[in-house]
Parts: C-alpha cells; structure tokens; sequence
C-alpha cells in the first residue's frame, strides 16, 4: 500500500476533504505539520512534524523518515507550503515542481518578471519600497493601480487607487498590515518592497488545472459574477461551467497554459485568476495549488471522484487519465464578512439550506470569535453550495441563500490591539 505526504498548513479549511480522499483511495498517509501533535507518540508513522517554514530542513527531516516508512507522493495543502514540497519532493526524487518554479508562484513580482519576458498577457507593473516617498511615487503612476504586498495570499492587503490621494493611503494601509504579519510570523524584519500594477477592468475568471509534464488540462473554469472592481478584492461566488464563448474558454486555457510554462511549473494542480478585457484575457496569477478553502467541495468528476482523490491519483501515477469533470452546473459563494467586530450570534442557517438548489451550508467562524473584512483580515464566515439544471439557478440560489443569513457581529476597531492578536488567519484563498 503506498504512502503519501501530506502538507497541511496548522490554519487550513482543507484537512477533512484530503483525508477523506486517502480512506477512499486505501494509501496510507503521513500528516506532516509544523505544530507538534501530542498523539504522534501512539502512531508515529501517521503525524510527522516538520520544519514547514524552512524547506532544506523538512526535506532532510522527511529524508529520515522515508529511510524506513517509504514515501511515493507529496501533496501540498495551500501556497504556506508548497516550496516545502517542491524541495521535498527533490531529495527523495519523485515528479515535482521546481523549487525555483514554486517559489515564482508565490512571488508576485518574481512572476510579473517571468510573465513580462514570455510574453504572457498581465497587468503592467512597478516594484517600489515602503521607506520610499509615497507621494512621489504618486506622481510617477497611471490610474486605476493597484498596490499589492509580494507574497500575502486571499487578497490580503490588495487595494486598488483612483487618484494621488488615495495611492498614499493604500501604501500606509498596505505598511501596516505588513507590520502586524511580521510580528505574527516573529519575523527579523517586515517586507519592504510592494508591487503597483495596472487595473485592469473586465470580468474575472478562475481556472482550476492539472500540469502533468508540462501539458496543462483545464479541469474547470469559473465565472465570478459579481464585479470584483475594488477598491478590496474580496471574492464571493464561484460557478462553473463558465457561460463564456468557447473561443474565450479557448483562449484563457491557452493563456494560462502559457502562464505556467513561463513559470516553470510542470507537475500538479494549478489555480489560476484571470481578467477579461477588450484585448482578451490576462492572467493576474498562478498558484501552485488546488482551489483554497472548502471550495473543491462543488468539483467531482468521473463517477463521484473528488478533487482531492484526483489530486492524488496523479501524485501517485503520471500516466492516470483523470475522467472528465461532472458538468452539472455548481457553485460556492464565500460568505463575506459584513464589518469588524466579534461574533455574537448567527441566525439563519436552516433557512438558508432550505432554498431550492442549495446543497449546504457551513458557517466556518464561531460565535466569539474576533472578525476583520479585508484588506487587513484572512477569512470568511462560511460557504454556501448549490447545484442546479442551469448556472443561472445557481447563483440565484446562493445569493437568495445569503439573505437569509443573518450574522450579529459586536463592533471594534479593526486597530483594536486585543483584535488584531486573537485573529484566527484560517485559509481564505481561492
């Protein structure tokens, strides 16, 4: 029986679904966290803690390891740890992204760079430095830009700038938020560079793909409806299948086919966002994992597999040909957090899982727990599943599924000291 690695991140909606996804399958699997799990004692081949944030040292310590518990897959569980996998997968030599592949995805500029030089259609783009001038760098700008940290994932500290003014606000905003996730990490010193681009203003799009030896199939492509135009980038409703053209479906593959290969990545899931304009598509990023937070949920194929099972089908067996996506026309909406403040009640849920087409509800935040809207917070309240004879039923269950919740939330200031350290930064990406 073969056995599998498994990266989970400490804040992660995703454990259950990978898990559920092995017993399925009949693999063994190896839980490797960084938190040291009291119960690794009484079976210490299935939790394995590791040193996540530093990958050469997981690698050697996973090396240990698979001396004597073999390991014929790694699956990376959100961005927090796929450059540990890549370098994981490196010393043990089984089919993996490269170290240097990954670590592009998660740099944003590192991958303006790469996209810029391939030729692939994205946002113009400027590195500048949070100890720069901020009003001068105003004055050198076109608008609508956007400012961007390097590395945050779920949109954190994405803001979008009309004008001067409101450029110099969103780089102080941007500051702060970075200064609180330096201290969250216990990091020597906070990021100093940030990225500005161009708005582009369209439609965006989501693709969820599949890399093996470089050739990319699309596994799903999403419709956003709701207009994501700042000047916070928090996604609410996915669905799928797209009610795009064909020849639009066409081109945003190949864009992101493209995407990945100037990236350098080859093998595994991709999640990729794109924005649609008079010009065509352009890809605003790539990640080198599955959709983030309990989205997968709405994704089976074949005759019941989920995307997780997938996932480690391929891990395990480059020559697997995943079947075909059920096409039953699904969707998610992330509930989005309405204001600042600490969770008191919610009222509802039954309500909402009562509309036809709705297939579930799951409020993930818990009453008392400390809550902050974007750019500076990382979660959402929960998810809403629905599937339907249309896309167009879709969406009018979720949205009629989301009137009917109802969430009271105690009101802070989001510069509250006592808020800001009680946070719970759960995986919000998408």
């Amino acid at each position: 029986m073969p056995r599998i690695l498994l990266l989970l991140p400490t804040t992660t909606y995703r454990t259950e679904a990978f898990l559920a996804a092995a017993r399925r399958m009949d693999v063994e699997v190896t839980v490797g966290s960084e938190k040291l799990n009291t119960l690794a004692r009484l079976n210490p081949t299935a939790l394995l803690t590791l040193s996540l944030h530093d990958p050469e040292r997981a690698a050697r310590q996973v090396v240990d390891f698979a001396a004597k518990h073999p390991i014929a897959a790694v699956i990376a569980v959100d961005d927090q740890v796929t450059v540990a996998a890549a370098a994981i997968c490196q010393a043990l030599s089984l089919r993996q992204n490269s170290v240097e592949s990954v670590l592009a995805a998660g740099n944003k500029y590192r991958m303006r760079e790469l996209f810029q030089q391939a030729g692939v259609p994205s946002p113009g783009f400027k590195l500048c430095r949070l100890d720069d001038d901020a009003e001068v760098i105003a004055g050198q700008l076109h608008y609508p830009c956007v400012v961007k940290p390097l590395e945050l994932s779920g949109s954190r500290g994405v803001i979008r700038a009309d004008d001067e003014p409101q450029f110099v606000r969103a780089v102080g905003r941007l500051a702060k938020i970075l200064d609180a996730e330096s201290t969250k990490r216990k990091a020597a010193s906070r990021a100093l560079h940030f990225l500005v681009e161009d708005f582009i203003d369209g439609p965006e799009v989501a693709v969820e793909g599949l890399l093996s030896g470089g050739r990319l199939r699309v596994l799903a492509l999403f419709d956003k409806p709701d207009p994501l135009d700042g000047p916070f980038f928090e996604e609410t409703i996915y669905v799928t299948p797209s009610r795009l053209p064909s020849d639009v479906q066409d081109q945003i593959a190949e864009c992101t086919s493209h995407a990945a290969q100037a990236l350098g990545l080859t093998e595994g899931p991709i999640h990729a966002e794109l924005r649609l304009d008079d010009d065509g598509p352009s890809v605003i990023e790539v990640n080198a994992r599955s959709i983030g937070g309990q989205c997968s949920r709405m994704l089976t194929f074949g005759t019941g597999i989920s995307l997780e099972e997938l996932i480690i089908r391929h891990a395990l067996d480059s020559e697997w040909e995943p079947p075909i996506r059920d096409h039953q026309p699904a969707g998610v909406m992330m509930i989005p957090i309405p204001r600042a403040g600490t969770l008191r009640e919610v009222h509802g849920a039954d309500a909402a899982e009562s509309v036809a087409d709705i297939e579930r509800v799951t409020i993930s935040a818990h009453v008392g727990q400390k809550l902050v809207q974007l750019p500076e917070g990382s979660l959402y309240l929960g998810f809403l599943f629905a599937r339907a004879s249309s896309v167009a039923a879709v969406e009018v269950a979720l949205r009629e599924a989301h009137a009917r919740l109802q969430f009271v939330i105690e009101p802070f200031e989001i510069n509250d000291e006592s808020a800001n350290n009680s946070l719970l930064p759960v995986d919000s990406q998408q």
